[in-house]
């Protein structure tokens, strides 16, 4: 006996969410804590290095398992034709229609809901080995600010920037400091926008305001100014005494970033050392002070 496991995220027009996968992995975990030989296949475009559809022979396998998801569509048939000689079994699925041939090609469906039927618990609660869990990365990124003219950079930083983070093992969250209380989808006060910031391990900004946000809230920023030769965010960190800035050259040719440089500062970030460097207690900034000195003594009033 051998079984390919399949789902949506085989497809490569399909789609793979979290659910998805995590149910694909605990059945093939059940599968493979029987004792029965099984492999899963997975769209290239997911997981560029696993076994996909085009690669896996109908020969080799007695039982297909798709697990999780819809019945429905042309995907779903093609693989009771591909796999025509296989026992065809579907798990954990959504059954709209049971005279769908999507739903009729398999021998055995054991659905999580269907017309006439108790509704059963998603796969993606069975226990399943994830790895290690990884570290919360917030990401607050500066739009392009016209006032520094062919300094700015903030584009081309931002697509070096986003391209190395996709090839970090962490669990990434965009953020933005930008508020409004008509969008669900932006904070409505800076109270909302911190206490997630608060959760987080490290944040990766080119924001200003990233990097003193996390740090007034006691987190690890790694910042990286997107103007040639340095300005405000690089300001800010030397204000701070934060090590962890990337600045630059104004005449650098692209690319404008190190990975080498970045996983320096990510690292030190992560440590134990930038951790408590982050959560040091930092004095009222002097720029408040100065300016209750400025009121206090009436030569504001005065001028």
């Amino acid at each position: 006996m051998r079984v390919l496991v399949t789902g949506w995220p085989s497809f490569v027009h399909g789609e793979a969410t979290a659910g998805d996968v995590l149910a694909m992995e605990a059945v093939r975990e059940a599968l493979a804590g029987e004792g029965i030989a099984c492999e899963t296949a997975w769209s290239p475009v997911f997981r560029p290095d696993g076994l996909s559809l085009d690669r896996a022979d109908p020969e080799r396998y007695t039982h297909l398992v798709f697990a999780c998801g819809p019945l429905h569509g042309d995907q779903v048939v093609s693989l009771h034709r591909r796999f025509a000689r296989c026992q065809r079994v579907a798990v954990g699925v959504s059954v709209i229609d049971p005279d769908d041939p999507a739903v009729t090609g398999f021998h055995a469906v054991l659905p999580r809901d269907a017309p006439g039927a108790p509704p059963r618990r998603d796969l993606s609660a069975a226990p399943a080995q994830t790895g290690p869990e990884p570290d919360v990365v917030g990401v607050v990124l500066a739009p392009g600010q016209g006032e520094y003219g062919a300094r700015g950079r903030h584009a081309r930083i931002e697509d070096q920037l986003t391209s190395w983070l996709r090839t970090r093992g962490c669990a990434r969250v965009p953020l933005d400091t930008r508020l409004d209380p008509r969008d669900w989808r932006h904070p409505a006060g800076p109270e909302e926008l911190e206490a997630v910031i608060r959760r987080l391990d490290l944040v990766v900004t080119t924001r200003l305001h990233g990097l003193v946000l996390a740090l007034r809230n006691g987190v690890p920023a790694l910042a990286v100014d997107p103007v040639g030769g340095g300005a405000k965010v690089t300001a800010q960190a030397r204000a701070w005494d934060w090590p962890a800035i990337i600045t630059t050259g104004a005449a650098d040719a692209p690319p404008y970033l190190d990975p080498a440089e970045l996983i320096r500062h990510w690292e030190w970030c992560l440590s134990p050392e930038g951790a408590a460097w982050a959560a040091r207690a930092f004095p009222l900034p002097e720029l408040v002070r100065g300016l209750r000195e400025i009121v206090g003594n009436g030569s504001l009033a005065a001028r």
